[in-house]
């Protein structure tokens, strides 16, 4: 089981728009995750305007103005 302070890689970018349906996230290596939107219904349900409105915080998290679920950098990478 990977625990937070296991994780080393943190969130530089996100994307909503550059692949329809996916969530691309550039991490702090470079590495770049590409993910389903569907793998987060309340996201999914967001419009397009909503999805633009996103934020970093600590550069492991990552949240919207219209949710009050914060997610991770291991919910992207699925490793919880």
């Amino acid at each position: 089981m990977c625990k937070m302070k296991d994780v080393k890689v943190g969130i530089k970018d996100m994307n909503f728009t550059a692949k329809r349906g996916k969530i691309v996230a550039t991490l702090t290596d470079g590495r770049i995750i590409i993910v389903p939107v569907s793998f987060f219904p309340d996201i999914k349900n967001l419009s397009v305007k909503q999805r633009e409105e996103w934020m970093v915080l600590d550069d492991q998290y990552f949240t919207f103005e219209h949710l009050t679920r914060i997610y991770s950098v291991v919910d992207l990478m699925k490793l919880s």
